[in-house]
This record gives structure tokens, C-alpha cells and sequence, in this order.
């Protein structure tokens, strides 16, 4: 019967998490979502940056080139709030200028299927621009650099294929590395964490600011990394101490803790947009570099370094679950917290190991996800889903398969990209959770329960 009542709580946990989820996170945004031929254009704009006194003014570049050059003929689309405002066609000089109505917070999209055939994107994800901050009467520039090789339609299919999956294989392993420690803590305590997200952001903001030579100390990201993963294990450690435990002690239920774990998140979020602000930034160092040609694999330096610290840390993790006498009681409370009680085990010295690793997991995985794309304010909770995700597909509550579960559904899901809109990843990240919860409850390395 306690399997029974834990199998349900899990499901009504998870059930009120997403729909708690799904309403903060806002309806779906209405309208065209830049896929060719769905729906009129409100606005096309190919006038100078002089013609208006507020503007987006898009430049797209081939930095491959000794003398930069411009890329004619893609389009640009203006969003706010979900709505199209505007969008505009590059000319010969790769300049895309569209008007706005006014200062705002916007989103700048390129369309993938209007590049020119024979260039691509240095940074595949980097075809949205999200949170573009404009002031009244502002002429603000963004940048789109281009290098060689095809774009989504061009004629080299498996050299886009090959950068997919690199690219997949770079966010799989940190989404691995973050849903590792969320695995943990749900394993050790039964706790669905919806403030694990704002654990990941808060890495990225200490390495930021320890990092940046304007606002912080000027440090190297190196060392801003790793006193940002010994900071997010202090944060989990005072969260547990003077939280979770308490709350324990009181012998609240997983329903109530979850619901603290959502007001948690949304009062950190709150804190971080007050400290940081709403637009996106890049960490001083490594914010541009060139590409390395790998055969048909074309990635960035900082993204072959981050496959190699997310490896280095699952499998440091993996070991110390394994080979060490904390990891091994880790894994029996996971398995039957009463009995390891019984047999001699601190459960609550176990916890406390737990919510500290979590912590610098996520941490760690904040500055490496900060470092390949930008560095914001709500990043944690834009990737909370896959998270969710990937410890479903998993397991609940079992590290190793977050772990290959993190590559499986990463590749998976940036390779599908070739054939949908990017837009659509958000969906078959929730897809692949209400399939997994109807076929195999356990995930694929979760421990099939007898429920009677």
C-alpha cells in the first residue's frame, strides 16, 4: 500500500506540476511563427536605418571571409508578445531593417528556409534572438554571423545532419548533467523540484558577474565556473537545511512541497530579473569564435570543451555513486529510504549530500549552458521541461538513466529540427513525457514496482 499511495502521489505531483507549469509559463503565442507561405505578411520593410526613429536593424555577415560581407536575400521577423510587428528582407549589403512602434522588449527570428544556399549559421541556435531590449528612438543592431557550408536547405543534408547532432550532443549532455541532480534529490526525498531551474540560473549569474570586466570582477570564466559550482552547492545546501528539512519535520506532504517548490521559483525568478534585468547577455570571454571543422562536423571550440566537461562530470558522478560509501548510501535510500534507516544510515546526512550535489550539478550545468548560447534571467525555467523530460524518460529517481537519457532525447530532439519548426521541441519534450508515463511508468532504467 505505501508503493501504491507513492506511485499516486507521483502522478498527482507530476500532473499539477505541469499544469502549474503550462500557466505560468503563459498560453501559446497566436499567430504566424515564421514558417513560410501560413499567413500574410502584416509588414515588409527593406528601408535604411535612418528612415525610422525606432527599429530593429538585423545585419547578417559571412566572418569567413578576409573583407566581411553581407548576406543578401534572407528574412527577417519581428515578434512581441507572440505578435508579428514586422519583418524585412536583407540586402546586398546584409542589412534588414524593420520598424517598431515603439520601445519594448521584442523577438528577432530568422527564417530558416530564406538563407541563401551555401552559408549557414555559425551557431545554430542562434536563429532566434529572444528578450531584444529597444529603447524609444533606438536603432538597435543585432548581429546574425554566418560561415561555410549549407543551411537547413541546402544541398549537403548530412553535413546539417552532422551538425545537429553535435549540436544535440552538446545540449543533451547538459541537460544530463542538470536533470542528474534532480533525479537526485527526487530519488532521495520524493520532492519533484519546480525551483531547479532557477538553481541552474543562479550559476550562470555568479559566473557572469564574477567573469564580467564591466560589472564584476574581471576574473576568468574558468575560475568563475568553478567558484559558481561551489556557490550552487551552498545554495542547496541552505535550501535544504533551512527549507526542505524544516518542511519535512513538519511532515508536510510532496503535493504542498511541490507547490512551495513553485512559489520558490517564481520568487527567485522575480529576484534574478530585479538584479539582472530582462536582456540577455554573453560572458566577455569565448563569445565569438570560429568554428572547427571536424570532417563533416563543423563546431565551436567551447562546444567540443563543454561534451568534455559534462562527460568528465557524469562520470565523476556515476563513480561516486558506485565507489563510494555516501554514493552507495545515496542509492539505498533512493531504493528504500525506511529500510536504510533501519540498517544504520543517516537518511538525513544522505539528503543533505543530495541537494549539495544538485546544487552544483545544476550549477555547473548554468555556466556551460550560459556559455554556449546567453546568459538570462528565466534560462533554468525555459529548460525545466526537458529536464522533466529526460528524468521521466530515465527513471524516476535514477541518475544513471537521466544521464542517457539526457544524449538520447538531446540529439533526438535537435536532429528533428531538420524536418519541423524549432519551435516544436517544447512540445515533444511533453510529447515524450506523457508517452513514456502511458507505455513504461519506470523509464528506461527505473525499477518496475508491483502496485497492489
Amino acid at each position: 500500500m505505501r508503493i501504491q499511495r507513492r506511485a499516486r502521489a507521483v502522478a498527482a505531483s507530476l500532473a499539477l506540476g505541469v499544469i502549474a507549469l503550462a500557466l505560468v509559463a503563459g498560453p501559446a503565442a497566436a499567430g504566424d511563427n515564421s514558417v513560410p507561405g501560413q499567413q500574410p505578411e502584416p509588414t515588409t520593410t527593406t528601408s535604411s536605418p535612418e528612415a525610422e526613429s525606432t527599429a530593429i536593424s538585423a545585419r547578417l555577415i559571412d566572418n569567413t571571409t578576409p573583407n566581411v560581407k553581407g548576406i543578401e536575400g534572407a528574412r527577417i521577423v519581428v515578434f512581441q508578445k507572440g505578435k508579428k510587428i514586422g519583418s524585412a528582407t536583407s540586402d546586398a549589403d546584409g542589412l534588414a531593417v524593420v520598424p517598431l512602434p515603439g520601445a519594448g522588449t521584442y523577438e528577432v527570428r530568422l527564417v530558416a528556409s530564406t538563407i541563401p544556399d551555401g552559408v549557414r549559421l555559425t551557431d545554430p541556435d542562434k536563429i532566434r534572438l529572444p528578450d531584444v531590449i529597444v529603447r524609444e528612438a533606438q536603432q538597435k543592431f543585432v548581429i546574425f554571423p554566418f560561415g561555410k557550408g549549407s543551411s537547413g536547405g541546402g544541398a549537403s543534408a548530412f553535413d546539417r545532419l552532422a551538425d545537429l547532432a553535435g549540436a544535440g550532443l552538446r545540449i543533451g549532455l547538459i541537460v544530463a548533467v542538470a536533470a542528474t541532480g534532480l533525479s537526485l534529490v527526487f530519488g532521495t526525498t520524493g520532492l519533484i523540484n519546480f525551483a531547479h531551474g532557477e538553481l541552474l540560473t543562479f550559476g550562470a549569474l555568479v559566473a557572469w558577474y564574477l567573469s564580467s570586466s564591466g560589472e564584476g570582477a574581471g576574473i576568468t570564466l574558468a575560475l568563475a565556473g568553478v567558484i559558481a559550482v561551489l556557490f550552487g552547492g551552498a545554495l542547496g545546501f541552505g535550501l535544504e537545511v533551512g527549507l526542505w528539512r524544516r518542511l519535512r519535520a513538519r511532515r508536510t506532504g510532496n503535493i504542498s512541497m511541490l507547490v512551495v517548490s513553485i512559489g520558490l521559483a517564481l520568487f527567485l525568478r522575480s529576484v534574478f530579473q530585479v538584479i539582472f534585468g530582462a536582456s540577455p547577455r554573453a560572458y566577455d570571454q569565448y563569445a565569438a569564435q570560429k568554428s572547427v571543422d571536424l570532417g563533416p562536423l563543423d563546431i565551436q571550440p567551447k562546444g567540443l570543451v563543454t561534451i568534455g566537461i559534462c562527460a568528465v562530470i557524469l562520470v565523476v558522478v556515476a563513480l561516486f555513486l558506485l565507489r563510494t560509501r555516501l554514493g552507495t548510501a545515496v542509492r539505498a535510500v533512493t531504493d528504500d529510504p525506511d529500510l536504510a534507516e533501519s540498517s544504520g544510515i543517516d537518511v538525513q546526512r544522505v539528503i543533505l549530500a543530495a541537494w549539495v550535489t544538485c546544487g552544483m550539478l545544476a550549477a555547473a550545468a548554468g555556466v556551460l549552458l550560459g556559455l554556449n548560447q546567453s546568459v538570462e534571467y528565466d534560462m533554468g525555467f525555459k529548460f525545466l521541461l526537458a529536464m522533466f523530460a529526460v528524468m521521466i524518460l530515465g527513471g524516476l529517481g535514477s541518475p544513471f538513466g537521466a544521464m542517457l537519457a539526457g544524449v538520447v532525447l538531446g540529439m533526438a530532439f535537435e536532429v528533428s529540427t531538420y524536418w519541423i519548426a524549432n519551435d516544436l521541441k517544447t512540445a515533444l519534450y511533453l510529447g515524450v513525457m506523457i508517452v513514456v508515463l502511458l507505455v513504461r511508468p519506470q523509464g528506461i532504467l527505473g525499477i518496475k514496482e508491483r502496485v497492489g
